[in-house]
């Protein structure tokens, strides 16, 4: 079933203590005309058993807190591969929706969703961040543990987010998601701060795979209407998963991507195949026992995580890169996440080194 605002699967809200009286945590709590209860600054939503067993009950809870540690930090990258430089901005833990592959399963350990309503420690916190570096470009996304855009009929948090960047030269927000929860960027004065981006993948898996996300047709109209109100746009294939027909999928959904979307709107587009923590596997597969692409064979990476063999990882990308090159704008920049300079040079014929660095290439994409 396609949920094109996740929201919706929220049943209940629960609010710490010292943010009951927070006027941002009570315009949520009106405007999501839900029960709400307030709970003990260290008490835990009473969501019964044990994680993650309670995980898919746990989605219909969220709590509103106050977050005590830092907002504003690099990606947790790895040495052993090629990392873009990207900077995570913290707004919340876990996703309405639930996709099988969701490394969110193994890294979190509460089976609630939580977003953090004390903004105002985290607009300072980035005011310091750029008044240290004022040279610096960062490239920002807000999809690293939750989903951007998922909760955003509930909080309306991205325009706080999208009237901050407007005028931050140095930066350039991009909001990532699976939904198509839009209708808050409509209107704002972004300055072209704001890259609005969806992950998409080969039709089979969206279905299956994929559980309350929007449709394949669902992302590509929100990323066209977002396109016309001036945003620029990115796409992420991430995680690519090997399947029966999988050559057709991807094919078929990068065609698609191109028939809506004017080629000149997009940024970037990242290219990532199925990697996971061994502890993944486990919870997955007792929680989806349908899925099976966990069983196909995989080797231990440099970074701890289990990928496909390089030479199968080589034989994805090379179909994906040659058919997005038949259709991207010169200017956008086609990359990898978290690969080696040895699949760089196999796929594309030079390393992100040779190009200056990854994250040279993407700051000039949108600078």
């Amino acid at each position: 079933m396609s949920y094109g605002d996740p929201s919706r699967y929220i049943q209940q809200i629960y609010v710490t203590e010292e943010c009951r009286d927070n006027d941002y945590a009570r315009e949520i709590i009106e405007r999501s005309r839900l029960p709400f209860t307030v709970i003990g600054n260290h008490e835990r939503p009473d969501i019964p058993g044990r994680y993650p067993d309670n995980l898919t009950h746990g989605k219909h809870h969220l709590l509103l807190s106050r977050y005590r540690g830092q907002f504003f930090k690099p990606c947790p990258a790895t040495r052993e591969y090629t990392c873009c430089d990207y900077q995570v901005l913290n707004i919340g833990m876990g996703c309405p929706m639930d996709c099988v592959y969701c490394i969110l399963q193994a890294y979190l350990n509460n089976p609630w969703i939580s977003f953090f309503v004390n903004v105002e420690d985290l607009f300072k916190e980035l005011d310091q961040a750029f008044a240290v570096n004022p040279e610096t470009f960062f490239r920002i996304g807000t999809g690293e543990f939750t989903d951007s855009l998922a909760l955003d009929s509930l909080t309306g948090f991205s325009p706080h987010l999208v009237n901050y960047m407007r005028d931050k030269k140095h930066a350039v927000l991009e909001l990532k998601s699976k939904s198509v929860v839009i209708k808050n960027l409509e209107g704002l004065e972004h300055g072209g701060r704001t890259l609005v981006a969806w992950s998409l993948n080969s039709p089979p898996i969206m279905e299956r795979e994929e559980i309350r996300t929007a449709s394949l047709e669902q992302r590509l109209a929100a990323a066209a209407q977002c396109a016309e109100w001036g945003y620029r746009l990115a796409f992420h294939f991430d995680p690519i998963i090997w399947h029966d027909g999988w050559q057709e999928g991807y094919r078929s959904t990068i065609r698609r991507l191109f028939e809506v979307i004017p080629a000149d709107r997009i940024a970037w587009i990242s290219l990532g195949a199925l990697r996971y923590l061994p502890s993944l596997k486990a919870i997955a597969g007792k929680r989806f026992p349908q899925s099976t692409f966990f069983y196909e064979e995989f080797i231990d990476g440099l970074d701890g995580k289990s990928r496909y063999f390089r030479t199968q990882r080589v034989e994805m990308y090379k179909l994906l890169a040659d058919e997005l090159a038949r259709f991207t704008a010169p200017d956008t920049c086609v990359y990898f996440c978290m690969e080696s300079e040895t699949v760089w040079q196999e796929v594309f014929g030079y390393t992100a080194h040779d190009k200056g660095g990854l994250r040279n290439m993407l700051d000039q994409s949108v600078r």
